[in-house]
């Protein structure tokens, strides 16, 4: 097949296409130009979009002797990616900035225009298994390698994005790959891996927010309602976080407190014992089906990348999904995914809207 290999700059994306070449494929390798920002230079490997991830990704295409271009997107990031993340936090939500790419970018855009231009398929180096069904529908389950595994954030994929694409290390251990990129004569063998998010250069949300949306001064409380300290935005926060609170009363039983809640009209924000966090209740909204929509069935649910798998009852209707939890979850906001399981296989994606 004519593929598109999606070249970040690291080891992963590398050696999935140095495979997919292997296959047999005719591949062309591609790096997305993500960021407006002329500082998104940085050292090391903060994200995956920076200057000098554009060069490492062109050396292994190099390497492995396919063509390579560069593809701007910076506009649809910045219109589906960074807005909507600046969208989320002022509306007192928590969102998944890598999935809301994976689902408008990585897996919408890229592989429209792939598709456009004559390819087949786009190449990925995420962690995830795809596997054919007896019914000839493309089913996706959790890589071989449980602390790589990204199918978390690729739930947000359909049966029709699926058809179309490759994830060559799903079931290969990461420390393999590395070796492998090593023998390959990768020079990105030994790169440390990407995190936190990539278009907030120094890795700090708050101050990034602040700027964006400028101080928003409120109240922090008590359940009980009494004022136990200030804040300058309640976009700072997120529900479940204990540290950072400054909280000027301590509590009369002097145990730490938690955010409980986020009132993004007043600005106030809730604190109180761990225990308020636990919740068995999910609301979720805007799903999205890898294959057919269930109706009802017993799953496990992933509330946060790379978090615990919670046993659940799931019912869907009307576009709505409710998930009632058998084992209990602690710190879930609004806004965040609720990635679906039948087993390793991944059902679906929804957003969650409230707990209880």
């Amino acid at each position: 097949m004519r593929v598109v290999a999606a070249m970040s700059g690291g080891v992963d994306s590398a050696v999935a296409a140095a495979r997919a070449v292997d296959a047999g494929h005719d591949v062309t390798g591609v790096h997305l130009a993500l960021s407006r920002n002329p500082r998104s230079y940085r050292s090391g490997a903060r994200g995956c979009c920076s200057i000098e991830d554009a060069g490492d990704a062109r050396r292994a295409a190099d390497a492995l002797g396919i063509a390579f271009y560069v593809w701007d997107m910076s506009e649809e990031f910045a219109d589906h990616v960074v807005d909507d993340f600046v969208a989320e936090y002022a509306a007192g939500r928590t969102p998944n900035p890598c999935l809301r790419c994976n689902e408008s970018i990585k897996f919408a855009a890229v592989l429209d225009r792939a598709l456009a231009l004559g390819f087949d398929a786009v190449v990925t180096g995420h962690y995830a298994d795809l596997r054919t069904a007896p019914d000839g529908t493309i089913e996706m389950h959790r890589a071989v390698d449980a602390a790589k595994d990204q199918s978390y954030v690729l739930g947000v994929l359909t049966q029709d994005q699926l058809a179309h694409s490759m994830f060559p290390l799903g079931g290969s251990v990461k420390s393999d790959v590395r070796i492998e990129a090593e023998r390959r004569g990768l020079q990105v063998a030994t790169k440390p891996d990407s995190h936190d998010i990539c278009f907030i250069p120094d890795g700090d949300n708050a101050a990034w927010l602040t700027e964006k949306l400028g101080p928003r001064p409120g109240e922090i409380v008590d359940e009980q309602g009494a004022v136990v300290g200030s804040h300058d935005g309640a976009y700072a926060f997120t529900i479940g976080q204990r540290r950072g609170l400054r909280l000027g009363v301590p509590a009369d039983d002097g145990r730490p407190r938690f955010v409980l809640d986020i009132e993004p009209v007043s600005g106030t924000v809730t604190v109180g014992a761990r225990e308020s966090l636990t919740v068995d209740r999910l609301e979720c909204i805007k799903p999205l089906w890898c294959g057919s929509p269930p109706v009802s069935l017993h799953a496990t649910v992933q509330l946060r990348a790379h978090g615990a798998e919670h046993r659940a009852r799931v019912r869907v209707a009307e576009g709505a999904v409710d998930v009632e939890l058998t084992d209990p979850a602690e710190g879930i906001a609004p806004g965040q995914a609720c990635v679906i399981y039948d087993g390793t296989r991944v059902v679906g994606s929804a957003t969650i809207a409230r707990t209880g």
